[in-house]
């Protein structure tokens, strides 16, 4: 039996990373700037278009965090989370002593409810305390309903946080993905369409968020020639090195998608003859990178087949695959913080499975994956 590991979504290098990182080098710029971080932040820019400025930074976690700290996010205020997302998402609110409130998803994109949303905005606002900031998701890559959603945000002048991590790559119309809120936000960790090892990116329109986002993130340092210091800064900047690395896997990235898609492809006629069995894919409005494939099994059409027959079967035969997120509002630390709607997220997460969807997996691991399938539902 071949027990070399298939992984969910393992880094993929284009092999022009090392050019970045060895000038990084031999101009010995290894500290947090340089001409990486900068020509990293010029092309994200200039693919994302929409005349955006980009914060090189280093998680998507801390580009988040200070989102919500530009935006006046403070202790006892409140923000509004998608659900069903990884909990970097939420932590930052709670970092900051503010509030989340979780809104449930629509059965379409998996994403933030419009319904919901509004529902929970209005009751909020009839509690006394409107929400500062609504946190949505396109998770797995496939974007959320962003016509409404940003139609509602404008009636209740909320900004939007785009958390775009898993969505490099995605469009919703012809807008890029990380374009589409206020703030958008970008993650580089080692699973997602590119990465720069660890390190993420703060997306904005205007000039002066950037150029706040980037004080806050280098300590707040104040300009004179001692340190001096009048705000709490963090040491979020990304590294010299880690953006080399970035530029060169900006090189490969629609490269990266293409592979991806043709990962879901592949999942669409492996399952396509196969009852009870579903693959998560977006409406003709939007153009997915599919950073993971997702399916949703229905145990009353296969027989009592579950998503976790297969998930077992297929860590027996070495290759990951992994439940869908745990909506927020199910996880212990979330428990007791408010929450709209209704089983959408908890339904999804009970019968969904994110398979392996990696730029670089090969024709003998696609095999491999089709074989356990085959197998288990006897096609």
């Amino acid at each position: 039996m071949n027990t070399e590991k298939i992984w969910l979504s393992s880094p993929h290098m284009g092999g022009g990373e090392q050019k970045y990182v060895q000038e990084a080098f031999d101009t010995n710029w290894i500290a947090p700037l340089g001409p990486n971080v900068s020509g990293f932040e010029e092309d994200l820019a200039r693919y994302l278009g929409a005349d955006c400025h980009v914060a090189a930074l280093s998680s998507g976690t801390a580009a988040l965090h200070l989102a919500l700290i530009v935006l006046g996010v403070k202790a006892g205020d409140e923000v509004i989370c998608q659900s069903m997302t990884f909990s970097a998402s939420a932590n930052p609110i709670v970092y900051l002593g503010a509030t989340p409130i979780f809104i449930d998803s629509e059965e379409n994109t998996w994403n933030l409810c419009p319904v919901a949303l509004e529902a929970a905005i209005a009751d909020r606002i009839r509690l006394g305390k409107k929400p500062k900031a609504i946190i949505a998701v396109h998770l797995y890559g496939v974007p959320f309903q962003a016509d409404v959603i940003r139609k509602i945000a404008s009636k209740f002048e909320i900004p939007i946080i785009e958390d775009s991590a898993e969505a490099l790559g995605s469009s919703y119309g012809n807008e890029k993905c990380g374009t589409l809120g206020d703030i958008g936000i970008l993650s580089f960790n080692g699973n997602k369409i590119i990465t720069t090892s660890g390190g993420g990116a703060l997306v904005t329109k205007d000039p002066k968020i950037k150029e706040k986002v980037v004080f806050l993130a280098t300590q707040a340092r104040d300009n004179a020639p001692h340190y001096q210091h009048s705000e709490i800064g963090y040491n979020y900047r990304m590294s010299n090195v880690c953006a080399g690395i970035g530029r060169g896997q900006m090189e490969v990235l629609d490269a990266h998608v293409k592979a991806r898609r043709a990962m879901h492809a592949f999942y669409q006629n492996l399952f396509h003859d196969i009852p009870g069995v579903s693959l998560f894919q977006a409406n003709e409005t939007s153009y997915p990178n599919y950073w993971l494939s997702a399916i949703l099994v229905d145990e009353n059409q296969t027989n009592g087949i579950t998503r976790e027959h297969l998930r077992l079967l297929l860590d027996a035969e070495h290759i990951e695959s992994r439940p869908l997120w745990k909506p927020m509002h199910l996880q212990p630390v979330f428990s007791n913080y408010p929450y709209y709607g209704g089983a959408v997220s908890e339904t999804l997460f009970e019968k969904g499975l994110c398979l392996p969807s990696g730029s670089n997996l090969t024709d003998a691991e696609r095999v491999r994956i089709q074989k356990v399938v085959q197998t288990l539902f006897g096609v």
